[in-house]
C-alpha cells in the first residue's frame, strides 16, 4: 500500500470519526433541550423503538411539534383507534417516520454501495418507502385490532351477563369479567372505562369515551343498548343477555361469510400457480413420447 493510500485511508477514517462524534455532540445538545418525557402511564417502548427513540424525541419536537393543530388531532385520534395512543403521541408518531424514512434511505445506500450499482433513484425510493412503512404499520395494527376486539367482545358480555344474573351491578360485573378474561385489546379499554369511573365520569360517558376510541359497529351497538337501558330503566339482564346473543350470531355470520369467500379467493392462485404446473406435468410425458416417435 502506498504512502497516498494510507494518507486517504487515514483521512477518511478520521472524516468519518469526526461526523459521528459531531452528530453526536448535536444529539446530545438537541436531546438536553428537549422537556422530560414522563412514561408512568404510557406503554413500554419495543426494543427496536427504545434503541433509536432519543432521535425519534428529537424529530418529534422540533419538527413533529410545528404541524397544525388539526394535523396533530387527526393524528391523535388515529392512534387511538389503534391503540398506539398508549405508546406514542401525534408529534412522536411523526419522529417515528422521519426515522424510519432516514433509515431505509442509508440501508439503501448501503446495498447500492455493496452492490456497486450507484443509481439515485434507490436512496429516493428507499426515504419513500421508509416515511409511508410507519403508516403501512399503523393500518395493519388497527385492522388486527378490531378483529381481536370483535372476536373477545362474545366472550365478556357472556361473564358480564352471568355476573349480573347473580346479582352484581354493571360496574361490579365488568370488574369480575375483567378478572376471568385474558388481557388484550378489549381487556385495556374497559380497564380505562373503570378509571375513567373512578376518575369522576358517569358509567354512561366512560362507555362513549370507549365508543369513541374505538370506532366499531360492534362496540357502539353494545355501548348505546347499555346507556340506553340505564336511561331508561330497562332490565340490564335482558339488555346483556340480547347483545351477548347478537354479537355471538354475527360473528357465526362472518365466519360463514369468510368461509363462502374462500373459494373465490383460490381462484386467482390456482389459476397463476397450480394450473400451469398442472398441465406441464401431464402434458411432459405425452411431449416426449411424441417426440420419441418423430411426431414433433
Amino acid at each position: 500500500m502506498s504512502i497516498m493510500e494510507i494518507i486517504i485511508l487515514y483521512s477518511t477514517g478520521f472524516a468519518v470519526a469526526g461526523s459521528l462524534l459531531t452528530l453526536m455532540i448535536a444529539g446530545y445538545i438537541f436531546n438536553s433541550v428537549i422537556p422530560e418525557e414522563q412514561r408512568e402511564f404510557l406503554d413500554p417502548l419495543p426494543t427496536w423503538l427504545r434503541l433509536c427513540w432519543p432521535l425519534v424525541r428529537i424529530f418529534a419536537y422540533y419538527i413533529g411539534s410545528n404541524y397544525s393543530i388539526e394535523s396533530l388531532s387527526k393524528l391523535d385520534a388515529r392512534l387511538q383507534k389503534t391503540g398506539v395512543g398508549y405508546l406514542m403521541n401525534a408529534e412522536e408518531f411523526i419522529g417515528v417516520r422521519i426515522v424510519s424514512a432516514l433509515f431505509q434511505m442509508f440501508a439503501a445506500i448501503l446495498v447500492m454501495d455493496l452492490l456497486q450499482d450507484h443509481n439515485i433513484i434507490w436512496p429516493l425510493i428507499g426515504l419513500a418507502f421508509g416515511y409511508f412503512f410507519p403508516e403501512i404499520w399503523l393500518n395493519d395494527t388497527r385492522k388486527k385490532r378490531e378483529k381481536e376486539v370483535i372476536r373477545a367482545l362474545p366472550v365478556f358480555l357472556d361473564f358480564i351477563s352471568m355476573s349480573v344474573e347473580a346479582g352484581l351491578n354493571f360496574t361490579g360485573a365488568l370488574t369480575q369479567a375483567m378478572d376471568k378474561v385474558p388481557k388484550g385489546a378489549l381487556y385495556n379499554e374497559f380497564s380505562i372505562v373503570m378509571r375513567d369511573v373512578r376518575a369522576g365520569f358517569s358509567r354512561a360517558d366512560a362507555l362513549q369515551r370507549m365508543s369513541d376510541r374505538l370506532g366499531i359497529k360492534d362496540v357502539t351497538t353494545f355501548i348505546r343498548a347499555i346507556i340506553t337501558a340505564e336511561r331508561l330503566g330497562s332490565s340490564m339482564k335482558k339488555t346483556l343477555k340480547v347483545q351477548s346473543e347478537q354479537r355471538r350470531n354475527e360473528r357465526f355470520q362472518r365466519a360463514e361469510k369468510m368461509a363462502m369467500e374462500a373459494p373465490v379467493k383460490l381462484i386467482a392462485p390456482l389459476i397463476m400457480f397450480i394450473f400451469p404446473v398442472t398441465f406441464i406435468v401431464l402434458g411432459f410425458p405425452i411431449f416426449m413420447k411424441f417426440m420419441g416417435e418423430g411426431l414433433l
